[in-house]
């Protein structure tokens, strides 16, 4: 869990609403975590019905028959996945279900929804699983209302270096896979793949330059710093939203970049970074957008 130093402190300011301007990227996380179970397919459905929504964000992991698998971590995460029996995960247990080195059809076993989520309290118990991301598109694509088809993707592609031929393979054969998947369902023009390990976006820019990129930052080492760091200009910036200035907002778009924060979960701080400039928002409750402009 990232926290921030005593000395940053995003503060909302005026708690009176405000208009997001047009062309505002509000993104539902992990479909609508807040919700229904984070990164299935019913989160990502349900988040259609928000017609605010234009962006469906997610993370992929790789499993052992290279199928890209829609997860957060990399393995069943004890708090909300159990076994294919219903039993439950330990803590040391998780260490070793690693998705890599399982196939897609063993993954899709296992319950990540039917328990809940502790840290969400409205989310609405479901069975359900970890999906490929083809399942998620197809299913998008087939929403009632037809929204879907135009849908924009934020793909975040989790790795770190320590995880390389363990917990997934070597980042850049992490990248192929991504674009390959991306190009054939389609949706590499409709799509951002995100990263907070700038190797992934180095590679991604290497082979696909023509797919949008966007750092993701939970540090503070600024701007600069990191945009130094990863050698290239990427499309947007994704850093924490309490690191979030009218300072920061003015240096990307200086620069051309996008701002556009994570995971914001209230509606004054919603407010709070319209009134900044950024571009758009990352939220567990897009069941909120609504409010931000009464």
């Amino acid at each position: 869990m990232f926290s921030l130093p005593f000395f940053l402190s995003f503060d909302p300011g005026s708690k009176n609403p405000v208009e997001a301007p047009p062309g505002f990227d509000w993104q539902g996380h992990r479909g609508c975590r807040g919700l229904m179970p984070e990164n299935s397919i019913p989160a990502f459905v349900h988040a259609l019905d928000f017609p605010e929504v234009t962006t469906l964000e997610l993370d992929v992991a790789v499993s052992r028959d290279k199928q890209l698998i829609v997860s957060h971590e990399p393995w069943f995460n004890p708090a909300i996945c159990h076994k294919p029996g219903g039993d439950s995960i330990t803590s040391r247990e998780a260490e070793n279900l690693l998705i890599y080195q399982m196939t897609a059809a063993e993954i899709q076993g296992f319950d990540c929804g039917s328990y809940g989520n502790a840290r969400f309290p409205q989310q609405q118990k479901t069975k359900t699983y970890k999906p490929v991301l083809r399942e998620v598109v197809e299913a998008v694509r087939a929403h009632p209302s037809g929204r879907g088809k135009n849908i924009r993707w934020n793909i975040e592609i989790k790795s770190q270096p320590e995880w390389d031929g363990v917990r997934h393979p070597p980042v850049e054969e992490f990248a192929r896979l991504v674009i390959a998947e991306l190009k054939t369902l389609g949706i590499d023009q409709l799509c951002t793949v995100q990263s907070f390990d700038k190797r992934a976006l180095r590679a991604m820019h290497q082979q696909a330059p023509e797919i949008r990129l966007a750092l993701l930052i939970e540090n503070i080492l600024g701007f600069d710093s990191n945009i130094r760091e990863l050698g290239f200009t990427p499309q947007i910036y994704s850093p924490y939203y309490q690191l979030v200035t009218k300072k920061l907002v003015r240096k990307c778009h200086n620069k051309n970049i996008q701002l556009v924060p994570w995971t914001v979960n209230d509606v004054a701080s919603m407010r709070g970074l319209i009134r900044l400039g950024v571009d758009g928002i990352i939220t567990d409750y897009p069941n909120m957008i609504a409010s931000v402009g009464k």
